[in-house]
């Protein structure tokens, strides 16, 4: 497996643009699987259940993709952690690969002394009833990608123009929110527990 970082803000089609083309190698036999962590420039896509509804602000550009779930935002100070996993010699179990997801980012969020829980229904991580972690995957001939996004220390404000993944903005938080004031080490604990998880599974 690939691990990346990537310290500047990188363009969301950039990152989809390469994440795509990684799957296709993966699929011919041609690519490493691959784990990069990386952050957007203010950006809001729409997932394959979004509704025209759920954008507040009608003057934002919205950016379509093949992920599930809905209407989100990134933007500095959120990390994206971005997969492209070959189940084919995995266990080919979606629910048991978002339950994987789900478990690394509530272990990450422990690290800074915050609980976070996870919710059949509510495919997230949630803090006090508030959603810090949105999870949207795509699979392919069992190549699963795209992945998760985490709220560390990003202007929750920018949620205000959209309905984000179907909620009331009140209902959205970030690592800062929560109080915590030492973010440091926070690439270095996403990719420890990301690809310890990833081998075991």
């Amino acid at each position: 497996m690939e691990i990346k970082i990537s310290k500047r803000p990188i363009p969301y089609i950039t990152a989809i643009n390469y994440l795509e083309k990684r799957v296709k190698n993966i699929k011919s036999g041609k690519g490493k699987d691959l784990l990069w962590v990386l952050e957007h420039p203010t950006t809001y896509t729409s997932g394959i259940r979004s509704e025209k509804d759920e954008i507040i602000d009608k003057k934002i550009k919205i950016i379509s993709t093949k992920r599930g779930g809905k209407i989100t935002l990134h933007n500095p100070g959120q990390k994206i952690i971005y997969l492209a996993i070959d189940l084919n010699n995995k266990k080919k179990d979606i629910r048991k690969f978002i339950n994987m997801i789900e478990k690394s980012i509530i272990q990450f969020l422990k690290i800074y002394n915050i609980k976070g829980i996870s919710d059949k229904k509510n495919i997230g991580i949630w803090v006090k009833g508030k959603k810090i972690a949105a999870i949207g995957l795509k699979v392919s001939r069992w190549v699963a990608y795209h992945g998760c996004s985490i709220n560390i220390s990003n202007n929750l404000v920018d949620y205000k123009k959209i309905i984000p993944c179907g909620l009331s903005n009140e209902k959205i938080t970030s690592i800062k929110n929560e109080g915590v004031k030492n973010q440091t080490n926070i690439d270095i604990n996403l990719i420890k527990i990301f690809s310890k998880n990833l081998v075991k599974f």
